[in-house]
């Protein structure tokens, strides 16, 4: 039996409900599948530990989506961007700069959630859509785009006769790879750690990134946990040494940890398990297809830097549901996917490249390139107009 809906979305992580929950609050019928049922508990197997930081022009997408009024109330705020040289002879800090949100904005960067909880409150929002039909353990397998709308064969072998199909289902996207869409991938050799520490010393909504060698180690604020300061941890490696640490009894991965953190909040306590996260960046050579677009990781991915990932995302989200709820009638035709490749591909394409070179100057090994780093962010931080600049065009605003 053949059934008919306004948008299919493949894809179940955090692009994919979002844009469900979007799309749904907009009026459109919506179909989301994703073969694999999401972990909406920090302590199951399987929980993605990894946090997410929602920059100011992404609230106004949650808050359409009927999402923010859900999630303010367990996000920690990040009104600082720290950024640490240590690339000294010592694990220490020796450059400090510190970029705050009072000299562009009344409001902070942006706010900080895990990324189990997201997927929790956003399986709770769907469940209050009736228009919206959230089906895990199902994906997609295939699909046939025709000139008035898609048609889409399901896991379970269910047909789907849509009129826009979103592809929002990751790195190895099988939407992208349907279409026939290519991807260039960049690989670095890196790893990540994903985990989440206590401390004895106040983050004050201060999120730090302190860089040595082989990639920053971020410590982004979240809230209290048990009455004792907590943040969320991604440290980014080489893959053997990510294999190492991964490896390293608890009180000997505390020390190291507390270590390359330059102690900027005194001892840190491992709160949760590790996981271990494979970094690359990767561009699809186009964001649109025939009935199809592509979002998220199926269109572009990018190492853990300045929050930018899933943001880029949000912006995806943003240009697609102003193009659907202006086609509504048709929100798969071809002016809506041809205008959202135009409005979506080049200020990715720049993104993308940007963060390339700063995952390359952080991965600095050798004392020479490590200076040169530090010279570097000493030469942008130094002139306030340029700070600003940095600031806004981090946070994607004019």
């Amino acid at each position: 039996m053949r059934e008919t809906t306004d948008i299919l979305i493949s894809g179940g992580g955090v692009a994919g409900l979002t844009a469900a929950c979007a799309l749904g609050a907009a009026g459109f019928r919506v179909i989301c599948v994703d073969p694999t049922p999401p972990v909406t508990e920090g302590e199951a197997e399987g929980a993605d530990l990894r946090t997410t930081a929602f920059l100011q022009p992404s609230i106004p997408v949650l808050e359409a989506a009927g999402l923010w009024s859900r999630l303010e109330p367990h996000a920690a705020a990040l009104q600082v961007m720290r950024i640490i040289d240590a690339g000294g002879p010592e694990p220490e800090a020796r450059l400090t700069k510190e970029f705050d949100a009072t000299d562009i904005s009344d409001a902070p960067f942006g706010w900080n959630l895990p990324n189990w909880l997201l997927r929790r409150e956003m399986v709770a929002r769907l469940a209050e859509l009736p228009n919206v039909s959230f089906r895990p353990g199902t994906g997609f397998a295939r699909m046939l785009a025709r000139e008035a709308e898609a048609l889409v064969t399901l896991t379970d072998g269910r047909q789907i006769a849509t009129k826009l199909v979103i592809g929002a289902d990751g790195r190895s996207s099988p939407v992208r790879e349907a279409i026939g869409i290519a991807a260039k991938t960049i690989r670095y050799g890196q790893k990540a750690l994903a985990f989440a520490v206590a401390h004895d010393l106040p983050h004050r909504n201060v999120s730090t990134e302190v860089h040595r060698k082989g990639g920053p180690f971020t410590l982004v604020p979240l809230p209290d946990r048990e009455g004792k300061p907590a943040s969320a941890v991604v440290w980014m490696e080489t893959g053997p040494e990510i294999a190492r640490l991964a490896a390293l009894p608890v009180p000997a991965f505390e020390a190291e940890m507390t270590t390359r953190s330059s102690g900027i909040l005194g001892p840190l306590k491992l709160l949760t398990r590790r996981s271990v996260w494979p970094i690359i960046s990767q561009i699809a050579d186009r964001m649109s297809g025939p009935r199809t677009v592509l979002m998220a990781e199926a269109a572009h991915v990018v190492p853990p830097i300045g929050a930018q990932g899933l943001n880029m995302s949000l912006a995806d989200l943003a240009v697609l549901l102003d193009l659907a709820e202006r086609h509504r009638e048709d929100p798969g035709a071809r002016a809506v996917t041809e205008a959202f490749h135009r409005a979506r591909h080049l200020e990715v394409q720049a993104r993308v490249t940007g963060i390339d070179i700063l995952n390359r100057a952080s991965m600095a090994e050798t004392p020479m390139l490590r200076d040169l780093r530090a010279r570097g962010l000493e030469a942008l931080y130094s002139t306030r107009p340029v700070r600003q600049v940095l600031m806004r065009a981090g946070l994607g605003v004019r």
